[in-house]
Parts: C-alpha cells; structure tokens; sequence
C-alpha cells in the first residue's frame, strides 16, 4: 500500500496512537487546560503569550526557550495560597529554580523547599527569609546542614539517622535549637510512575512505618537536647491525581503522632503531607482544583485526627508541578521532517526540533506524555500523526512521542510544547555539548530574560584541559 506523502493520514494510524489521543476537529485550538492562561492564538494564527507573538520571541531571543507566562504562576500561587488559607504552602524549587521566580511566589505568599545548597544560595540570593524555607534531601551535607542550622531554615526534614545526630552536634556547637521534621515513608504507592512515587517501602526516602523506625527517629528528635520535634511529614509522590491514598498516608501518619503523644507526652504542631498534585499534560490529564484538593484533604486529616484522639495540626503542602508546569512552554524550531513508513501502510511524521533530550528528558526519564501546536501560523492542512524528536544522538530523543500536527508542517516552522515548566530546565543536560536554553519571562506586554541562555564559551569555561 503506497504510504502518503504527508505522513499518517490515510494509513491505519489507530493502533499506533494511543486511545486518549483523539483526532482533531481544528489542530490550530489551543485546549485551555494545556496552556498557560495568558497563551492564545491570535487573528493572524500566530500563538501569542501576554500580547508577545512567538514570531517576536523567537526572533529576540532564539529556540529553543522556555517561555514563563509570569501573571499565570502568580495567579497559580494565589489560588493554593487561598485554598489552603490556614495552611503553609511550599514551592518546591527543585521543580523551577530561579531568583525571579522564587521571588515571585515569596511575595504571593509561598515558603519554598529547597534540597541543596545550590538550591538554598538561589533563595538567599533572592532576597527571601531563611525562616521561611524547608530543606529537603536524603543526604544533606555536613556543610549544608550547618549553613540551614546557621542562618535559622525554618524546618529540616530528616532523612535518616546520621542526620539526626549530625544535626544535634551542629545546634549543639552553634548554640541553636532547629526545627525537625521526620520523613515518614508510610508505605503508601501512590498511582503514578514507579520513579515519582516515594513512598513505597523499597527506595531511598525516609524512615519506615513498618518496622518502626519512624518511631524511633522522632524517639531520638525529642531526647535530642538541641532539636525542636516540629512535626512528620509524608510524601507520596508526584503527578497525582487521586487523593485517596492520601487519606491512607494520613491516618498511618496521626496514628504515629497519637503514639508519640502518649508516649512522651509531645503535641506535635505540624504535619506536611506533601504534595505532587498532578498537572495536565495532554487530554488524558485530569487535575482538581486547589479549592477541591483543599476541602478533600482538610476533612481527610480531620477525621483522622478525630479517629486517633489527637488535635489537629497545622497543614503544609507542597503543590510542585502543579505551580510552575502550566505556566511555561518550550519554543522551538523545526529541522527537519521526515515521513517513516510503518507496516499496515500508514507512516508517522517525524518531526525534528532544534532542543531534545538536552532541554526535556522527562519523555525518555519517566515516559512522560506532552502535547505541541504549530505556533507561527495556523495551518487548514489535514492532521497527520506525528513525533516531534529532538536533534541529539540517542534514538530515545523523543519530546513529543504522539501529536497530531498539520501535514504541511514544514522547516523553519516553530512549535510550542505546552506544560514544561516543572523538570525540565532544572533537569537540564549539556548532553552532546549543547547549550542549555534561556528562560524567557512575559508579564505585561513585556518579555525579559531570567535564565541566560549558556553559550559555548560557557561550557570551554569550565573544560580546563
């Protein structure tokens, strides 16, 4: 069977794109849920952000880029912010770090997480206050705990129990007494993929519920003379839909709090259940609300609290993804396209950009799903099934694995891929010696850079020979 030229179109293309994946009445609509609020395309079928077209981006500052619709993060930030009222809300910063984005979500009214000291130099460096940071991470370092412990972190999340004892020598030599959180794995396997889910009982975080070494961890914080038992925290983790297993990790969580309580007396006044609220890649993602999520945990730890006969604490939660993945896409141009036959007689358009793996290895990490639009026109030619592919030397160089995009698509035409502001600058590589993109903010009618492109001076800068 002769294949069409212009890819997928009359083959049997069904049983190569996956069921969510349905054809498009208009392949030019932008489905709102994708997009940053800010996102449109505009009479001249063209995407714009905040009055900016693509054209313009792409022209000042190149692609690939990652473009941040800023009035869509801040508006992210304010509607968990007011959901979880009587709450603390965490930015994680390992999803996005940057000082203006960091900043951003401190003046909407965000503490934020940070794992390193990379990650903690960031937030100093804009500007927030150390009281209202939470360090993270399963291997701090000496230094790194020392810093925290120094300039007054506002809680340090334990992770084992080298830490804690690193901890008490630390507050002890420098005369303070720091707020600990104990990481309980709660044996919990939240539905997501198997390197995003934290809480099962065989990986790398916290201390387990099983065999009572969560008890035991938070035993060692109270005995500690130097060490302020603040309260446990759960994460189950990332790009989660359902909060039922929510409901699970927090009766485990207060059944132990109950039992501390009992045993030594100790009314803990926090309990963080994490985060990883999922976000809506393509079509088959479906995210509550911040409002939603808030009534549904608020009653969750409510319950059991009032099951295990202890006060309810204060909430913290961490959103993740759910803040800063909306809010950005990544622009690009493309290569090169090139139809492949495939067997029945259908074909898959290959689409090559000027990024890849470098910039998202999300799709290759953990089988991650993205959507993408033409962005510098609109097109009436017919939807064809494609794969937009990267320009690296690795054939799992996927970005976009199925998409329908127009059958004329063409070099020199620039794509959107919406949803990749959460894991994928940060996540970054120098692979193939390419340079990472910049990140390009938009608020306003006005766009700035707030992550510089790196260069190739950048990285023989570092290659000392």
């Amino acid at each position: 069977m002769r294949t069409h030229e212009a890819g997928a179109l009359h083959g049997d293309f069904d049983s190569l794109r996956p069921s969510w994946l349905g054809v498009p009445d208009d392949v030019n609509t932008l489905l709102p849920q994708l997009w940053a609020r800010n996102v449109e395309r505009a009479e001249d079928g063209v995407v714009h952000v905040g009055g900016i077209s693509a054209e313009k981006l792409a022209a000042e500052f190149g692609t690939p880029a990652y473009v941040f619709d800023e009035d869509d993060f801040r508006a992210r930030c304010r509607a968990w912010t007011e959901a979880f009222a009587d709450c603390d809300v965490f930015y994680a910063s390992k999803a996005f770090c940057s000082k203006a984005v960091l900043r951003a979500a401190a003046e909407e009214g965000l503490f934020v997480d940070v794992c390193t000291a990379g990650e903690l130099a960031v937030a100093l460096a804009a500007g927030l206050d150390p009281a209202r940071l939470g360090l993270h991470g399963n291997n701090k370092s000496l230094a790194e705990l020392h810093q925290a412990v120094e300039i007054g972190v506002g809680r340090i999340v334990a992770d084992s129990f080298q830490e804690i004892e690193r901890l008490e020598a630390i507050a002890r030599e420098l005369g303070k007494r720091p707020n600990v959180m104990i990481r309980v794995n709660v044996g919990v396997e939240a539905h997501t993929h198997e390197f995003i889910a934290t809480a099962h009982e065989d990986q790398k975080f916290g201390f387990s519920l099983a065999d009572g070494v969560a008890y035991e961890a938070a035993r060692r914080v109270i005995a500690a003379e130097h060490l302020n038992l603040l309260g446990l925290h759960s994460h189950i983790g990332s790009q989660i839909f359902d909060t039922a297993a929510f409901e699970v990790s927090a009766a485990r969580v207060a059944r132990l709090q109950a039992k501390l309580q009992a045993d030594f007396g100790v009314v803990l006044g926090e309990l963080d259940l994490g985060g990883g609220f999922g976000m809506a890649y393509t079509t088959q993602d479906d995210p509550q609300a911040p409002a939603d999520i808030a009534s549904s945990l608020r009653k969750i730890v409510d319950d059991e609290c009032a099951a295990a006969g202890i006060s309810v604490p204060r909430l913290s939660i961490e959103p993740g993804r759910s803040l800063i993945g909306p809010s950005m896409f990544t622009l690009y141009e493309v290569g090169t396209v090139k139809p492949v036959t495939l067997s029945g007689g259908a074909s898959r358009l290959y689409v090559s950009v000027d990024g890849g793996i470098s910039d998202n290895i999300r799709t290759a990490l953990y089988d991650a799903t993205y959507s993408a639009t033409l962005a510098s026109r609109s097109s009436s030619a017919t939807p064809a099934l494609a794969r937009v592919v990267g320009k690296h030397c690795e054939s799992g160089d996927i970005v976009v694995k199925d998409e329908f995009l127009p059958a004329d698509v063409r070099p020199g035409d620039l794509l959107a891929v919406p949803g990749t502001g959460a894991y994928c600058r940060s996540m970054g590589s120098n692979y193939n010696h390419v340079p990472r993109p910049p990140v390009v903010a938009v608020r306003d009618g006005q766009a700035r850079v707030i992550l510089a492109r790196e260069t190739v001076d950048d990285l023989l800068r570092l290659d000392v020979g």
